[in-house]
């Protein structure tokens, strides 16, 4: 598909010039709906208009879930309300929250108002729950059985609904009070005979989420237990909906790129399509506060202004010293946040990291204090000077790799994301730390290096 993309589109430019309608569904109807979007996208104004025309209600629905709050306002904006009203009655439940959430409260409601009472209460039920839950993640059109079916009941049941089973897996069996009891599998219903009872042949230890529950724990959830979907509860057991693991791939997909902003203490979302100024602004807060802090280094710098003069080869390998502490820093802070976004922590298994990461610092430190202490010797010819510089570098190492340990651990067990101890912020704190050491040691031997 992706060397054939480009000759697809112009394939498809053309019908749409000629205004063959025939022809262009020829050309698009064995195409998978990202590559559908993606030709979209490659379309002018013009072109992407008639070509809203001639797709179906279907293919439309399947285009505004792959698209982006952006585009998503502006194919809302091209097509009808009419076609606006049936398009959204097409879509997954949880797609639709998705895109009525970025499209905003005003024009969500202007595109419920003409669908029907039930199915404009079910979603606004669903846009409730808070963000990055379960709750608002979740596709409650599923199929579910009671446990007084038969296995015959439960097929036919299946077939007429067939449309709503988005994976062929599970089926959800509930109580005459909606509450979740058990589920059965596919496989099950294959092999009982027609006329056995559902709740003889169910399995009743069940993993389900609660609909509060954060998306990133369900993510969590459905990894360790390898699901395909896993079914939300409220407090009282009864079955709301699924979570599938294609909406979990979204989930995945946007903590990803959060953790990666809050890291690089960028901000907000920063893309190829962000304008200059907002960049600036979304990246100056970090910037201007860590501009502040630096200048904290700077101070440590002209304190120990005598100690330069006096052994000027010390400034050379002053930005080596700060720069290698603030590199082990942030590897240590990335290997943290990575192992917390994929469980969680107790405090045996905290104080395990932090010996290991002492004991990695150390190794790391020896070595290269090591080196650059036959590097000092070698260049200026005096020991004291790589002894001085050796060790700095060693305690400084180790110092540097239990902060970017332990502040993303403290921030986590405060239920601070740990993401926010960015890399800067490591790197900035570890430069004032390494400084100190490196012109605290240096000042010691001070007679000695003179």
């Amino acid at each position: 598909m992706v060397q054939n993309l480009h000759q697809i589109v112009h394939s498809v430019t053309y019908t749409l010039e000629q205004k063959d309608e025939h022809a262009f569904q020829e050309n698009i109807k064995d195409l998978q709906k990202y590559d559908l979007t993606r030709i979209f996208l490659e379309l002018s104004s013009g072109e992407q208009k008639l070509f809203l025309e001639f797709i179906s209600i279907h293919q439309l629905a399947d285009i505004l879930s792959e698209l982006d709050g952006d585009n998503q306002r502006k194919v809302i904006d091209m097509i009808s309300p009419h076609t606006g009203t049936l398009v959204i009655t097409q879509m997954n439940n949880d797609d639709l929250i998705e895109m009525l959430s970025n499209l905003g409260e005003k024009k969500a409601t202007e595109l419920l108002s003409d669908t029907d009472e039930e199915f404009s209460q079910d979603i606004e039920t669903l846009m409730e729950y808070p963000p990055e839950t379960a709750g608002r993640i979740m596709n409650n059109q599923m199929v579910w059985i009671n446990k007084s079916y038969s296995v015959r009941e439960a097929v036919d049941k299946l077939k007429h609904f067939a449309e709503l089973a988005e994976y062929l897996n599970y089926l959800y069996v509930i109580d005459n009070d909606k509450k979740l009891v058990g589920v059965v599998s596919y496989r099950d219903l294959l092999l009982a005979d027609l006329p056995q009872k559902i709740e003889y042949i169910m399995k009743t230890r069940i993993v389900t989420v609660d609909a509060m529950m954060d998306q990133e724990e369900v993510a969590r959830i459905i990894q360790r237990y390898n699901f395909v979907t896993i079914p939300v509860v409220d407090e009282e057991e009864r079955l709301l909906g699924i979570v599938t693991v294609d909406d979990i791939l979204d989930v995945v997909y946007q903590e990803a790129e959060e953790d990666i902003e809050k890291f690089s203490a960028s901000g907000k979302a920063i893309d190829f399509n962000t304008k200059p100024f907002t960049a600036a602004k979304r990246r100056l807060t970090w910037l201007v506060l860590l501009l502040f802090i630096g200048i904290v280094s700077g101070s440590i710098i002209a304190s120990f202004e005598e100690t330069l003069e006096q052994v000027v080869a010390l400034a050379f390998f002053m930005p080596m010293v700060a720069g290698m502490t603030g590199n082990t820093g942030t590897q240590s802070l990335a290997v943290v946040i990575r192992g917390l976004t994929k469980e969680r922590v107790n405090t045996k298994q905290v104080l395990k990291l932090l010996y290991r990461e002492l004991r990695v610092g150390i190794i790391i430190g020896l070595t290269c204090g090591a080196l650059i202490f036959v590097i000092a010797y070698l260049w200026q010819g005096s020991a004291i000077l790589g002894l001085v510089i050796g060790t700095s570098l060693l305690c400084t190492l180790i110092i540097g790799t239990l902060a970017g340990t332990i502040i993303p651990l403290v921030l986590n067990r405060l239920n601070v994301d740990p993401a926010v101890a960015s890399g800067p912020l490591i790197t900035t704190i570890n430069d004032i730390l390494s400084l100190l050491i490196y012109f605290g040691i240096a000042t010691a031997f001070l007679s000695h290096l003179m």
